[in-house]
């Protein structure tokens, strides 16, 4: 690993976010591979006597982009392939292909593990270095399809390949799951799946999922993903798999930190409303979440919604001061960084308004219009397509309402394109495809999932 190269990427970063707006980093803060943040969605509340107001909180975490490839941690990653019979045809032909990609990306330092499921489970290549790579190849050539669709065993042995070299010191450890199908054979519900992904990533493994075509389990595959901290992807079709494993391949090999474990502390009268898209433990007056993985050059963040305290006219007070604690990849240490999030109280509405920051008032609508599509969701599969409608329409109209009041025509776009969308909702409800999409991108948008800064 060339270190001079990684001080020099660091202090680009550094020279990024400074440019962006972002506060001057010292030259500690510089010298990491990850950069955090906390921003308020106003830097001045209203002061207003014996009122309180509620305000969100983003803790942001940069990942510096790594530009060269032979900078890079290695990954340990384990390939597990549907090979039932609704495979068959194109389907399995493209899933070669697109794991013959994969397989060429890798370097001599990586682990890679092939597993294929139908009705039963079978390890076709044992974890190992991708030395011989006609050897594997002909491993890929020879999968075919039949049978049934035993999701859970796959993964499960996908997870038995990884646990080899869980403890190779500087690995990323990710599972890859393809599949179009029901599970049919073994546990097969989303919260079965759920509670192995959340088992999984205790183990620092994330499990990436890939739905085909429209016979899958969406809410069995999102789940899965998000419990293990993953990324998930909706291919309409065979021929968007090799993209899809490019892309996911992209992101395991641009890991820049590990295991980030996030505490924002809250003075004692200031009330923890919620999290916002990811979930996070909130007791009394802290909040703690751990993400396993941070990319480089994409954003992960946390919105936190609270009550507070109304103070008197240009008083300025701390909102939140957030701890972070990570294993740099690139250097292979355990670091920490701090930050506070404060803001100013003004009688003046019209500064209270000019100082609203757009981007996270942005990403606040966003999560607010995710949670109300999936409770639309829940409503339609009842039959409760008027009620689904309405849900998201009011969602919708209190978008639109925050981004006139705040002049932010992101947030104004956002509402009037929902409201339209609940209109749909309440004449045709929800088709299989729209539904797949409205799950899959509900769940990128919950883990922030091919994020950049500045988008």
């Amino acid at each position: 690993m060339n270190n001079t190269y990684i001080r020099a990427a660091r202090a680009a970063l550094a020279g990024i976010l400074l440019a962006s707006g972002v506060a001057a980093l010292s030259a500690a803060q510089a010298a990491e591979p990850i950069q955090l943040r906390a921003e308020l969605d106003r830097g001045i509340l209203p002061s207003a006597p014996a009122a309180k107001e509620t305000t969100v909180v983003k803790i942001s975490i940069d990942g510096l982009r790594i530009e060269r490839p032979e900078a890079r941690p290695p990954i340990n990653l384990a390939l597990v392939i549907d090979r039932s019979g609704s495979m068959s045809g194109e389907k399995i032909a493209h899933a070669r292909a697109a794991a013959l990609e994969t397989v060429r990306r890798l370097s001599s330092k990586d682990i890679v593990s092939i597993v294929a499921f139908d009705s039963e489970v079978q390890t076709l290549l044992p974890a190992r270095h991708p030395k011989d790579l006609r050897e594997i190849e002909k491993i890929i050539e020879r999968i075919q399809s039949d049978g049934g669709t035993a999701l859970y065993g796959g993964v499960l042995k996908g997870a038995e390949q990884v646990r080899k070299n869980l403890k190779n010191s500087g690995y990323t450890h990710r599972i890859l799951l393809l599949s179009d199908g029901q599970a049919n054979v073994g546990p097969h519900t989303p919260q079965e799946l759920g509670e192995l992904g959340g088992k999984l990533v205790n183990e620092r493994i994330s499990v990436s999922t890939i739905g085909l075509g429209l016979g899958y389990d969406e809410d069995l595959m999102t789940r899965l993903a998000l419990k293990s901290d993953g990324n998930t992807y909706f291919a309409r079709s065979a021929a968007d798999l090799s993209e899809i494993f490019g892309t996911e391949l992209g992101d395991v090999l641009n890991v820049v930190a590990r295991d980030v474990k996030i505490s924002a502390r809250f003075p004692e009268d200031v009330r923890l409303v919620r999290c916002l898209g990811r979930e996070c433990l909130i007791k009394s007056q802290r909040m703690e979440l751990t993400i396993n993985q941070i990319y480089g050059g994409q954003e992960k963040f946390v919105l936190v919604e609270v009550e507070v305290p109304s103070a008197k006219d240009k008083e300025s007070r701390e909102i939140a001061v957030v701890d972070i604690t990570f294993e740099d990849a690139l250097a292979q240490k355990k670091s920490a960084q701090k930050t506070v999030a404060s803001a100013r109280f003004s009688t003046d509405q019209a500064a209270v308004i000019k100082s609203a920051n757009h981007k996270v008032q942005t990403d606040y609508a966003e999560a607010i219009i995710a949670a109300a599509n999936d409770e639309a969701i829940a409503l339609t599969d009842a039959k409760k397509h008027k009620e689904a409608a309405a849900h998201l329409r009011k969602a919708a109209d209190s978008v639109r309402q925050m981004g006139e009041k705040y002049d932010n025509a992101p947030i104004v776009n956002i509402g009037q394109s929902n409201a339209a969308l609940s209109d749909q909702i309440a004449q045709e409800g929800i088709n299989t495809e729209q539904r797949k999409q409205f799950k899959t991108m509900n769940a990128q948008k919950a883990s922030q999932q091919g994020s950049s800064r500045g988008k």
